[in-house]
C-alpha cells in the first residue's frame, strides 16, 4: 500500500468521526479542550480497531491465503456498500440548533468513538489478510492521524454552528473504499 492509498483509506475511514464531532459540537456545549480530548479519543478508536483486525487478519492469512484478497476485496465492498447505503437513505439536512447545551463527558466520546470505528476494525482484518505488520502499522497511525485531524475540525465546525454534508462525503468515502478493494482484487488477479 502507498502513501496516497493509505491517507485515502484513512479520509474514508474517518469521515464518520468528522461527521460525529461536527454534530456533537452542534449539539452540546463543547469546550476547545473537550474538543481535542473528542479528536484524541476517536483517534485513538480509529486507529486501534483496524490494527485489532489486522492482528486477526495476519493470524487469519496463513489459512485462507489462497483467497485473501478476495476476503480483503469483499470486506472493503461491504463497508464501501454499505457506506454508500446509508448516505443514500439519509438527507443533507442537518438541523444546526443547539438542543440540550450538554457537556459530553469522556465515556461517552469513547462510545461514540467505538461506535465510528466499528467499520475500521473490518478493513483491518483486510489489511492484516494482504499487508505485513510493519506495513499495517504505519497505516493505522495514519488512519489514527487523519481521524485526529478531522475531528479536530468536525469540532471547529460544529462550534461555529456549521454543518458538514455527511451525505456526499460518505458517498465519496464509500466509493474510495470500493476502489481501494477492486485494486486489491484486481492486482491479485491480473498481476499474480
Amino acid at each position: 500500500m502507498n502513501i496516497l492509498e493509505a491517507v485515502l483509506l484513512a479520509l474514508s475511514l474517518c469521515v464518520d468521526s468528522l461527521v460525529v464531532s461536527t454534530t456533537t459540537a452542534l449539539h452540546s456545549k463543547i469546550s476547545l479542550r473537550r474538543g481535542v480530548a473528542m479528536a484524541l479519543v476517536f483517534g485513538v478508536c480509529q486507529g486501534g480497531f483496524p490494527l485489532l483486525g489486522a492482528l486477526i487478519g495476519d493470524v487469519a492469512r496463513a489459512f485462507i491465503e489462497a483467497v485473501d484478497h478476495w476476503v480483503a476485496f469483499g470486506l472493503l465492498l461491504f463497508v464501501g456498500g454499505k457506506m454508500l447505503v446509508d448516505a443514500l437513505k439519509h438527507s443533507d439536512n442537518p438541523t444546526i440548533t443547539q438542543s440540550n447545551h450538554k457537556t459530553i463527558t469522556l465515556g461517552t466520546m469513547f462510545l461514540l468513538g467505538t461506535a465510528t470505528s466499528i467499520d475500521a476494525f473490518a478493513v483491518g482484518i483486510g489489511l492484516g489478510l494482504e499487508h505485513p505488520m510493519v506495513t499495517v502499522l504505519w497505516v493505522v497511525t495514519t488512519i489514527g492521524a487523519c481521524t485526529v485531524a478531522a475531528s479536530l475540525v468536525g469540532a471547529y465546525l460544529g462550534r461555529r454552528h456549521i454543518p458538514v454534508p455527511e451525505r456526499t462525503a460518505t458517498l465519496i468515502a464509500g466509493i474510495v473504499l470500493i476502489a481501494l478493494g477492486t485494486k486489491i482484487l484486481l492486482e491479485h488477479l491480473v498481476f499474480s
